[in-house]
């Protein structure tokens, strides 16, 4: 490679890893692994070492971390840089870096212990109590504070039984697995974008404006490093391990102290065999000097420092068959298939089972039951499906297809809208129960305070709730919910049973919302109410009359079609009814006056604003539509009308004012009284 071969590579490399390092760092959403990553700036570094005239102040290889994010706290200086570790990936690498500190140091002592994949922050404790968390942000300037954030994180501890003058730890905010899970599990139940990892989700959380989602979402930390200390003296890491120990502060777990090469590389292979077994993510080993003295003597690069290294563990991947694919049904319909493989040891643990995903994932791979496979994890938990190997294909496979019926209630499935998730489209499917409930009782639809996830959680798990008709016969099992403290004690649960009972007098558009019908949302359902006045009505509409409904197209008509006429849903009416929640619209309209007619309203009229007048039409019985067509029967114009006004001028449709619309509505009320 020439030099100009080699500027135009480094180009590229710079331009990517930039990209992906401000996915990782300032977005929390990386589009590759670590370990691609790694790779890349590996191939920088070597590309710079060759070429030093490559290697300029503004090269990726001279940054830490990314940049600061004011929005997530008040900007604050480092006391003492959060520096980066330089990454290896070989078994050479770390011994030659064991020789290495053997030259420059007398007997150095390393330690090796796990690195975990999670965001650094600093705790400054003055007199033992705690001051200030800090992130990383840039790493060598300005971090964030994030102090509040940092007290409702169970693993951090405010005062210290042993105080000292002044010290600041760093730590590694982390997510455990268990409590990815259930983060992602209410991200998907409130429509909201799950979390790709937890890492991402533990960065996102940390820099939260509110404290309370922070605790919600149950952080963990682990202190791996002293930064600084004033008014006591610690020999080695280990020593400060056992003072933070011995104040209740959490360290790494499992660290060795290692004397050789031999040691620590057997120190790593450990780390790298349990690393499956862990409830949290690691991305590598780290190796670092355990004497502090020799630390301060090694000092350190623009940025890292020169008495550690960070192992990373090369991805491990083996051959397996794919005997199977799994569907299962999460709590918003959305169907996810799971490879079932003959069982290989991967990591140091048996894995038999890997996500495909989606349908796109699974036409992207080609994916066969009776394929060869290779399955793989790097530096992850969780197992993933790199490729097919197509040439050890058996004959007679064909291309795996998601069903078109739910698995769990074999009602229909569709593809949501740009997405690549195919999802089960009943509103009775009981996978979905809990997601129904919390849509039903929401403030958009019956708006029943008070009856909050946990409790419905609890009631569907205890049998209390099988649909949302079953809400209503709690009352029925009120002396049970009260000795079993399901919803508290006895003033909570009858506050809830009176919430529960008021609801039956809401409005009759509330009730179709809380049905969560596909493309069926608040606006929708007023709508269709104040077509077909009550909710009888609207189970016997044909398609064509749903269609008639301003803004209800052919798709939204048949869903609801399909919920009218499953048998599990005309039931759960019928009981709705019977225990007395209104079916009937409270906006019954002032007469027919207008029916028969569509308008469209358009610029800005002199008194009345355009939701007065569409009001007006709809209470008289007629449509308001949105855009002029063969169909319109009257514009109703204000000025700057604008492009609808040409339009129904080209139409030849007839265009009236204010003034004149409220005559036209003034003769109409006049001709019925005289018929």
């Amino acid at each position: 490679m020439d030099q100009k071969q080699a500027k135009k590579r480094w180009k590229e490399l710079v331009k990517e890893i930039e990209y992906h390092s401000d996915r990782y760092y300032n977005q929390d959403s990386p589009e590759i692994s670590d370990y691609e990553f790694d790779l890349m700036m590996r191939e920088l570094k070597e590309l710079e070492k060759e070429y030093p005239f490559l290697a300029t102040s503004k090269s990726p290889t001279k940054k830490v971390g990314g940049k600061p994010k004011r929005e997530a706290g008040v900007l604050v200086r480092h006391n003492v840089p959060m520096l980066s570790l330089q990454d290896v990936f070989s078994k050479e690498e770390v011994y030659a870096f064991a020789e290495d500190m053997e030259k420059q140091l007398e007997h150095p002592e390393f330690v090796v212990e796990y690195k975990i994949d999670g965001l650094s922050m600093g705790l400054r404790y003055e007199e033992g109590k705690l001051k200030l968390a800090v992130t990383r942000g840039n790493g060598i300037e300005y971090g964030e504070d994030v102090t509040e954030n940092a007290k409702v994180i169970s693993d951090v501890v405010e005062t210290l039984k042993e105080p000292v003058p002044y010290i600041e730890v760093r730590g590694e905010v982390y997510m455990t697995e268990e409590a990815f899970a259930k983060v992602n599990e209410r991200q998907e139940l409130a429509g909201k974008k799950i979390f790709a990892n937890p890492r991402n989700c533990a960065a996102g959380t940390l820099r939260q404006l509110d404290s309370e989602i922070v605790k919600e979402r149950n952080l963990s930390l682990f202190i791996f490093n002293i930064q600084e200390v004033r008014g006591a003296e610690f020999e080695t890491h280990t020593q400060g391990y056992e003072y933070l120990k011995r104040n209740g502060v959490k360290v790494i777990d499992d660290y060795a102290v290692c004397h050789t090469a031999d040691e620590i590389w057997e120190a790593i292979q450990r780390i790298g065999e349990n690393r499956g077994n862990l409830p949290y993510d690691i991305d590598g080993a780290v190796v670092k000097i355990n004497r502090f003295s020799q630390r301060e003597e090694l000092g350190a690069t623009s940025k890292v420092p020169r008495w550690a290294i960070a192992y990373k563990y090369p991805p491990e991947e083996k051959e397996t068959t794919l005997l199977d694919v799994e569907l299962s049904v999460g709590r918003t319909g959305r169907i996810t298939p799971t490879a079932v493989f003959e069982p290989i040891r991967l990591c140091g643990t048996t894995v038999s089972r890997a996500t495909l995903h989606n349908q796109d994932f699974i036409d992207e791979l080609d994916v066969r039951i009776g394929d060869r496979i290779l399955v793989y994890k790097s530096g992850e938990i969780i197992p993933k499906i790199r490729r097919v190997i197509k040439e050890k294909r058996p004959d007679g496979t064909s291309p795996y297809r998601i069903p078109e019926f739910c698995p769990v209630c074999g009602g229909k499935t569709q593809r949501e809208g740009d997405t690549a998730d195919i999802k089960c489209v009943s509103s009775s499917c009981p996978a979905q129960l809990e997601r129904h409930i919390i849509n039903f009782v929401g403030r958009d639809a019956m708006d029943i305070k008070g009856f909050g996830a946990v409790y419905i959680e609890e009631l569907v798990r205890l049998g209390y709730l099988k649909d949302i008709a079953d809400i209503y016969d709690l009352k029925d099992y009120r002396q049970e919910l009260i000795q079993q403290g399901i919803i508290g004690k006895e003033k909570n649960t009858d506050k809830l049973l009176a919430a529960i009972e008021k609801s039956k007098e809401n409005d009759a558009w509330q009730l179709l919302t809380g049905f969560g019908i596909p493309n069926v949302g608040k606006a929708a359902a007023k709508g269709i109410l104040k077509e077909f006045l009550d909710i009888p009505s609207l189970s016997r509409a044909s398609l064509e009359e749903l269609t008639q409904v301003n803004d209800i197209g052919s798709v939204s008509a048949r869903c609801i079609r399909d919920f009218f006429e499953e048998e599990k849903n005309q039931d759960m009416i019928k009981r709705l009814s019977q225990n007395g929640v209104n079916m009937v619209s409270k906006e019954q309209p002032k007469g027919k006056l207008l029916e028969g007619l569509t308008f469209v309203i358009t610029g800005t009229l002199p008194n009345l604003d355009r939701k007065e007048a569409a009001a007006m039409v709809e209470d008289w019985g007629g449509k308001v539509s949105g855009s002029v067509s063969k169909k319109t029967s009257y514009l109703l114009a204000g000025e700057r009308a604008g492009s609808k006004r040409t339009k129904a001028e080209e139409l030849g449709i007839p265009i009236m004012d204010e003034e004149a619309f409220l005559r036209f509505v003034e003769m109409k009320q006049k001709e019925k009284q005289e018929m």
